[in-house]
């Protein structure tokens, strides 16, 4: 040990840090870990010691992609419970999407007015992204200033009235903006010419739904923006990849030097179309969960590493939204409790390990987000960890979980992996089902 003030040891015999999973010891000081120690090393007198046994201690989760729509939408989800859930699941750090909420996170008093509404709510350490609209260009930088970790975009409508999409004019003047400043531009690549002339059939059928949202769609506005951010040098990264179709095109864009990461969520990667009841609109999102082939092509973009990162793309709403017309439902999918012991359950099948799944759940979105305090096991982190009985299993009951509206894709489905405790700065926020009161801190950009 360092000789800092060590007051807590949490010990397992498989601790997943950057080097690997092993036998360790991990002393936290005033909130971070002050070093990774040898398994058997004395504990000294007065050190508290937290056992886990051959339960695995993971570093805290990273969710880069939730839709809290506080304020404005709180009958949808709120800080409050959405923070809460994300405990429950193993998850220590969350950024909170620029829309739903209302007022819509594209000015700096709009920011203000979410951090007042979300700094008492949040059980876990919390920061947002901007938004990018047609309107606010000269709003980008006193956002980013004002400590957003960067900007979302839509290339087609996002559902919202106030949330308008770019057109490919007002995404080249946004990104430059973005690039001149060094910021990141996150965007919901799907392109709206290809969705007008997909067939659109309102009903029950999941197949209807599915032609409406082609795999075209992604693709097209995927290699625009390639095209753009290579233009201008710019930093992009693809949402919710749906479409293994585009994984080509983002391998060479990356290997050319374009700065273009990407993201999946876990029910592209755990749930499939062939798999979805018609009626069953708590299956919906947008873009689509596609067919099994498809969800094979994504592992292989997530072993090879063409897609970065694994974040939920939590967007909840009232249950009487999921109406049985998959044309009219709301579309999103509640997961933020899941995630992991959905990935689990599927990467285990596949031949992943631990390390892997805390590789793309914590290390990549804390490092898209430049959170250099949160993501791995190491010196210096914050003490932000999920203690994970891997074999375990469960089986998903709508009514235990802690988001708002208890509407889920998952209902039903055994999982393997269990949270069995989370903790934030070395403190235990979540335990056996139970979730302590709010102690997240609001985080900025740098800070």
């Amino acid at each position: 040990m360092s000789g800092a003030d060590v007051k807590l040891i949490l010990r397992s015999t498989r601790v997943v840090t950057p080097d690997g999973t092993r036998p360790a010891a991990v002393a936290v000081a005033d909130g971070r870990i002050d070093a990774v120690l040898p398994y058997g090393t004395e504990v000294p007198a007065g050190v508290r010691l937290e056992d886990f046994g051959d339960d695995v201690l993971l570093p805290g989760l990273v969710d880069t992609h939730v839709h809290v729509n506080d304020p404005g939408r709180t009958e949808w989800e709120g800080f409050f419970t959405a923070t809460r859930a994300a405990a429950a699941g193993g998850i220590t750090t969350l950024l909170d999407m620029p829309l739903n909420s209302l007022p819509p996170t594209t000015t700096v008093g709009h920011l203000r007015t979410k951090q007042q509404v979300a700094a008492p709510k949040v059980h876990i350490d919390t920061g947002f992204w901007g938004g990018a609209i047609p309107s606010n260009v000269k709003d980008l930088r006193p956002l980013y200033e004002a400590g957003v970790f960067g900007f979302k975009c839509f290339l087609s409508p996002s559902g919202v009235e106030e949330f308008p999409e770019l057109d490919q004019e007002q995404l080249a003047r946004s990104m430059a903006e973005i690039a001149g400043f060094g910021g990141l531009l996150i965007v919901h690549a799907e392109d709206p010419r290809h969705l007008a002339s997909a067939p659109q059939r309102s009903g029950p059928a999941y197949a209807d739904f599915l032609a409406s949202r082609p795999r075209d769609a992604e693709n097209t506005a995927i290699e625009g923006l390639i095209a753009h951010a290579g233009r201008l040098n710019a930093r992009v990264h693809v949402l919710h990849l749906s479409s293994g179709d585009a994984l080509p095109m983002i391998a060479a864009a990356k290997q050319e030097g374009v700065r273009i990461t990407v993201e999946s969520c876990p029910h592209f990667l755990t749930l499939t179309a062939e798999e979805v009841p018609d009626g069953a609109t708590e299956f919906k999102c947008c873009p689509p969960i596609r067919e099994a082939a498809n969800q094979d092509a994504l592992w292989e973009g997530l072993a090879d590493g063409t897609i970065d990162c694994i974040v939920s793309d939590h967007s909840p709403c009232t249950t009487d939204l999921k109406t049985p017309d998959f044309a009219s439902a709301w579309g999103g999918i509640s997961s933020l409790q899941l995630g992991l012991p959905a990935i689990w359950t599927e990467a285990r099948k596949r031949g992943h390990s631990l390390d892997d799944v805390a590789r793309w759940m914590s290390a990549a979105p804390a490092e898209l987000a430049g959170l250099t305090r949160k993501g791995a096991i190491e010196a210096g982190r914050d003490a932000d960890f999920a203690v994970l009985a891997p074999d375990d299993t469960f089986t998903v009951d709508p009514a235990e979980l802690f988001h708002r509206n208890q509407v889920t894709a998952y209902a039903g489905r055994t999982l393997h992996g269990v949270v069995k405790s989370t903790w934030l700065r070395g403190e235990r926020i979540a335990a056996d089902g139970t979730v302590a009161g709010p102690t997240g801190r609001l985080l900025e950009r740098n800070q």
